[in-house]
């Protein structure tokens, strides 16, 4: 795969939840160890980076200049002109060792979210559901690294990654309720992969992970657990993927510089920046925080 490009060139330390944004064909990302919500535009190459001031493991599309921000202590706005952040509910005051992951939102504008521990303790997140308007709701808990989440294309199945777990595991979506049962692990992730991390579901219905340790992204039938693909990034640690572009033919993929030792880092100088790769197949639309009235009248 020889059309691997690098979109932006930074160290960033710990670059992960990429987002399009739809509405101004821009991707959001963050890089969660180095405090930033970064906004990229891909038809100039401008990539700007916003300080929130702690620890921020996922932004998604709200609407104008404002994003919703998954910080160490909870769900914000955030508003990129003014710098603003206004706090939504913090599910874990209390938690000091815990931080957000990684998230996205459904088509019905929910943000799912989970949290992990900062200390490397086992089990002591959880995996969160904000609906606009309503109270935080606790989907489950014993997470241990609440990572990559996406759904089928028929919005009747979700995915979910607890990385130290190596299992993709899958729930029945009840997308009129915003419930999950059922979970059972679609896929078995080989040791020699690394970790498995971030993740997105195409247009097809396979899911692209990014594999931490691993210095790759891959996609897989999640029906038979075949591995289908891999795209070799260079950098070991990848965090992330999302599918951008007015087409959505654009596979953005985040990158860490974190847990990279320096002789190491000489020989993977582009660590932490972000990747783009057009990977032939198309991703599903990104959905905005509260969305759900947008896309009922469209």
């Amino acid at each position: 795969m020889s059309n691997l490009n690098i979109a932006v060139h930074t160290p960033a330390l710990l670059g992960e939840g990429p987002s399009w944004d739809a509405e101004h064909n821009r991707l959001l990302w963050v890089d969660i160890e180095g405090y930033k919500v970064h906004v990229y535009d891909p038809s100039t190459g401008e990539d700007q980076a916003y300080d929130v001031g702690e620890h921020v493991g996922a932004v998604v599309p709200y609407h104008g200049d404002e994003v919703v921000v998954a910080l160490r202590s909870g769900f914000h706005t955030y508003n990129l002109l003014t710098g603003e952040l206004q706090p939504i509910e913090d599910p874990e005051t209390g938690k000091d060792n815990n931080r957000f992951n990684d998230g996205k939102c459904d088509s019905h504008g929910r943000f799912w979210a989970g949290t992990m521990s900062m200390k490397n303790e086992s089990k002591t997140g959880a995996f969160y559901c904000l609906e606009e308007g309503k109270p935080v709701r606790t989907m489950f808990r014993d997470v241990s690294t609440s990572n990559g989440l996406g759904w089928s294309p028929d919005q009747q199945t979700m995915y979910y990654i607890d990385t130290p777990t190596r299992s993709v595991d899958r729930f029945d979506f009840d997308l009129a309720a915003g419930e999950l049962t059922n979970r059972t692990s679609a896929i078995a992730i080989p040791e020699e992969f690394g970790f498995p991390d971030g993740m997105t579901v195409d247009g097809e219905g396979m899911l692209w992970i990014a594999h931490w340790g691993g210095g790759r992204v891959t996609r897989w039938n999640p029906h038979t657990a075949e591995l289908l693909q891999q795209i070799e990034i260079p950098a070991d640690q990848v965090t992330s993927c999302c599918f951008g572009g007015p087409d959505l033919e654009d596979l953005y993929i985040t990158t860490a510089r974190i847990g990279i030792g320096e002789e190491r880092l000489l020989e993977t100088p582009n660590a932490g920046s972000l990747f783009v790769v057009r990977p032939g197949v198309k991703g599903q639309k990104t959905y905005a925080f509260g969305s759900v009235t947008q896309s009922d009248s469209k």
